[in-house]
C-alpha cells in the first residue's frame, strides 16, 4: 500500500481559502491521507483502457455490420420470392377471368 504525499498544511491553507471551516479543511485532508494511490488509475491505465475498449467496439461494430448485412439478404430473399408468388397469382387471376 502506497500512501499519496501531499502537504497537508498547504492543502488546509487552500481549503480554508475556499470557504471551508478548520474542522472540514482537516477533514477533507485526512480522507486524503488515508487514499491507497495504488488504487487510483494512471494516464497510462487510462489510455491502456481505452485501447481496449476501442478494439471491443470495433468487434461489436463488425458483428453488426456483419448482421445487417445477413438481414439485408433475407428481406431481398423473402421480397423476391413474394414478387414470384405475387405475379404467379395475377397469371392465375387472368387465366381464370379468360
Amino acid at each position: 500500500m502506497s500512501a499519496l504525499t501531499i502537504d497537508t498544511r498547504a492543502m488546509t491553507q487552500i481549503l480554508r481559502k475556499r470557504g471551508f471551516s478548520e474542522e472540514q479543511a482537516i477533514g477533507v485532508v485526512e480522507a486524503f491521507r488515508e487514499i491507497d494511490a495504488g488504487a487510483l488509475a494512471s494516464k497510462a491505465d487510462l489510455r491502456e483502457t481505452e485501447t481496449r475498449l476501442e478494439a471491443k467496439i470495433a468487434v461489436v461494430e463488425s458483428k453488426i455490420d456483419a448482421k445487417i448485412e445477413a438481414s439485408k439478404a433475407e428481406i431481398l430473399r423473402w421480397l423476391f420470392a413474394s414478387q414470384v408468388a405475387l405475379g404467379g397469382f395475377i397469371l392465375a387471376a387472368l387465366k381464370f377471368l379468360r
